[in-house]
């Protein structure tokens, strides 16, 4: 155990957030307390408190980085229980507008797990801590405060059982880790302070999947089949192979602005053929369905800027998703929580509880290029909602050239995909090496275009976008 901070901290939920943030906490604490309204122990399959957990997710290689640091030996122990590990770019079909990208060897590793499995063993890992304890169907109702509300003392929790009452549970530091449902800004109002402002950016995503066994491999020696929405074909689909494989795959269909994919077996299959890449559909026409489709919706991307609060409590810390909730088609979400983990081992590093102000601007600093990379991304779709400053109309349209090279050019396929990883800041598609190489594939484009090529062409210019 590290530097001794304080005796007792209580992380408020026991997803990915919750269980990152107490790998790093069990070294500071002498106690750790995860609760969670779910029960967890030997949860392998989908829970109510994750919804999203039985569609298609992804693990980008930065956050992969991440936790085979907190979690030394995690790919072998996945490799173990039947997830192929294999190369982000290499491994990969990636298609844009129905086009496939240049495969290369990436040197980024790819684990398609479910996000189930996924946090299985990461949850496996963290209940080996000795010092780290679960309390399981328990309801947060809310923060314990000093009198003047000044300062956090604990979390107010309840069993859920019949009969049981509010209890307080006392800690030197209480971690929100809920998610996009979290209650901190309520909880901010009831003492008396301002609700942190929202940013938003309304997107209508559905996500509907559903699970077959085919009569024939359309993989080859491929982990998964992409091909990812744009403005021009904005319906996508990720299409992997499960763990242990044996020809049961995933299928999660998905589609914006309120385009989302059917959930009746007939309009499920109909989504998938009008898909701009046909061996999806040809591989499932004839397969074997394992269950009937299910639908998860995503209304919109959230930023919670608690950073430009000027009053907020002591010892209460906010993380994850409860903070931003990102588009889940760039897969950010769970790297971002990652690097948030980083942060909070950095001011624990100190040997003092973190200060939330301090805190809260290291963590809008992990944030921001992923915000910046994603809800840009979704402002390139006409019928989102949001400002389109110059910068951002520039950049889609040098990320639409750039994809449409890297369809010729591997070096370009690696590049989005590191940027996308969170490997690289998104600045980095503009070095001139990249930019030379957009502009040695590009074709003339309609006159309307002109001005982004000749802006493109001033990679001095655009080398801060």
């Amino acid at each position: 155990m590290g530097n001794r901070v304080a005796d007792r901290v209580v992380l408020l939920g026991g997803s990915m957030c919750g269980l990152l943030a107490a790998r790093v906490l069990a070294d500071a604490f002498a106690e750790v307390v995860i609760v969670d309204r779910d029960d967890l122990t030997d949860v392998t399959g989908p829970r109510r408190g994750v919804p999203h957990g039985r569609h298609a997710h992804g693990l980008v290689a930065r956050g992969h980085q991440i936790l085979e640091g907190h979690f030394p030996g995690l790919t072998e122990q996945m490799r173990a229980a039947g997830v192929e590990p294999g190369d982000f770019n290499g491994d990969i079909r990636w298609y844009v507008n129905g086009r496939r990208l240049k495969p290369s060897r990436s040197g980024l590793v790819s684990v398609p797990a479910t996000r189930p499995v996924l946090e299985h063993h990461v949850r496996r890992r963290v209940r080996n801590i000795p010092n780290v304890v679960f309390m399981e169907g328990y309801d947060v109702a809310g923060l314990a405060t000093t009198p003047d509300g000044g300062t956090v003392t604990g979390a107010r929790i309840q069993r859920r059982a019949e009969g049981s009452r509010e209890e307080v549970l006392d800690a030197d530091l209480v971690i929100d880790a809920t998610g996009r449902g979290s209650r901190t800004p309520v909880w901010l109002a009831d003492l008396g302070y301002a609700r942190p402002e929202e940013e938003r950016v309304t997107i209508g995503l559905a996500y509907t999947t559903r699970h077959y066994r085919l009569r024939s491999d359309p993989f080859g020696d491929d982990l998964a089949i992409i091909p990812a929405p744009t403005p021009d074909h904005p319906r996508g689909a990720f299409f992997y192979k499960l763990p242990g494989y044996g020809g049961r795959i995933e299928l999660s269909l998905t589609g914006m602005l309120g385009d989302h994919p059917p959930a009746d077996p007939e309009g499920f299959e109909a989504f998938a053929r009008s898909l701009p890449v046909p061996e999806i559909y040809e591989a499932i026409r004839d397969a074997e369905p394992l269950d009937d489709p299910v639908t998860f919706r995503f209304p919109a991307s959230v930023w919670r800027h608690y950073e430009r609060l000027g009053r907020f409590p002591e010892r209460l810390l906010v993380m994850g998703d409860a903070v931003c909730s990102f588009n889940p088609l760039y897969a950010q979400g769970m790297t971002v929580t990652a690097l948030e983990s980083l942060t909070l081992r950095r001011h624990l590093a100190s040997g003092r509880l973190p200060r939330p102000a301090a805190f809260f601007r290291d963590v809008a600093a992990n944030v921001r290029g992923p915000w910046e990379f994603s809800a840009g991304a979704d402002l390139g779709y006409p019928g989102v909602e949001g400002r389109r400053t110059p910068r951002t109309r520039l950049a889609n349209a040098y990320v639409a050239r750039l994809q449409s090279a890297a369809v010729h050019d591997a070096r370009l396929g690696d590049a989005f995909i590191r940027a996308a990883g969170l490997i690289d800041p998104p600045q980095a598609l503009l070095r001139p090496a990249n930019v030379a190489r957009v502009l040695r594939h590009m074709w003339r484009r309609p006159a309307e275009d002109d001005a982004v090529t000749r802006a493109v062409r001033q990679s001095d210019a655009v080398a801060d976008v």
